[in-house]
């Protein structure tokens, strides 16, 4: 009698209780480093399914072959920032930086494909340079990469088209497989098993310019027509108006060629900064005893 009073009174004290919770937190703490001891497990070893769904698309991997090729075609080098819009397992992100020398990231909606490319930049070499975001790229800030690349539907790329036309003119576009509508690509690549699109997002300049440089006895009148980077217009000197030859954006560089007042063909090469344009103006061309030295040209919008 007088022990079980002992062992009643025990199992009611504080120190009793006291060393209840503690087991109990000790038995809660050890079954969550267990299902966490899981889930990295199963995190570290995901091997994703070709073909499997995500957000908008499903999973496919591109080529070694075409991921250099549309690399090589951007030109892509230490200077540059890439993009890649659905990073998947991170191949192209990783071979901008291990192949080309760039820093790279990419944006990625399924966060188990997130984490297997970071940990594949990290096993080769370039964790330095490469970082995988888990999010949406409707939604992540992507304005400041020279570099775009993308592996999408093309409706997907079509809701991108404005947002890619309004980044830096010279901001290089890589697609595989689908293109971006009406805009024309400036090249396409194709390798043994796929094709690829290249394009360079160009400055605006449509409407019109008055140009100094052009002819001493005063100004012209530029009249350009754009859709994309393909250009036609007119440019009106000393009362004349004719049109523009091999007129052309190359990012932020604008390219035309005329007749002077001499009859002689001169090319025009300008930057376009905003409302702001300069350059010079070359030619003629071909056997001349003294060829003319680069006149400088400037202009601006009206």
């Amino acid at each position: 009698m007088h022990s079980q009073i002992m062992i009643y009174f025990y199992k009611n004290s504080h120190l009793y209780r006291l060393l209840r919770a503690l087991r109990l937190a000790l038995c809660l703490g050890v079954a969550i480093a267990g299902l966490q001891a899981c889930s990295v497990l199963q995190t570290e070893t995901y091997t994703p399914k070709r073909g499997q769904m995500g957000k908008d698309v499903m999973w496919l991997p591109t080529s070694d072959d075409l991921v250099y090729k549309l690399l090589e075609a951007a030109e892509v080098g230490p200077q540059d920032e890439l993009v890649d819009l659905g990073a998947g397992d991170g191949k192209i992100p990783i071979a901008a930086a291990r192949q080309f020398g760039a820093r790279a990231w990419g944006i990625e909606y399924n966060k188990d494909l997130a984490a297997l490319a970071q940990r594949n930049a990290q096993r080769a070499g370039v964790g330095d340079r490469v970082r995988i975001v888990h999010g949406d790229i409707f939604q992540e800030d992507f304005s400041k990469a020279t570099v775009v690349t993308m592996y999408l539907l093309e409706e997907l790329n079509a809701q991108l088209r404005p947002t890619i036309l309004a980044m830096k003119p010279g901001t290089r576009v890589l697609s595989n497989t689908f293109s971006m509508g009406d805009w024309e690509p400036d090249q396409v690549i194709r390798v043994l098993n796929g094709t690829g699109y290249f394009w360079t997002v160009p400055a605006n300049v449509a409407g019109l310019w008055t140009l100094s440089g052009l002819d001493e006895k005063g100004t012209a009148t530029l009249k350009l027509d754009q859709t994309f980077q393909r250009l036609g217009g007119s440019l009106t000197l000393q009362g004349k108006t004719q049109n523009l030859l091999g007129a052309r954006m190359e990012g932020a560089a604008l390219h035309f060629s005329f007749i002077n007042a001499d009859g002689l063909l001169k090319a025009v090469k300008v930057l376009v900064n905003g409302q702001v344009l300069s350059g010079e103006v070359t030619g003629p061309y071909g056997m001349v005893e003294m060829p003319a030295a680069p006149v400088k040209l400037e202009g601006r919008r009206p």
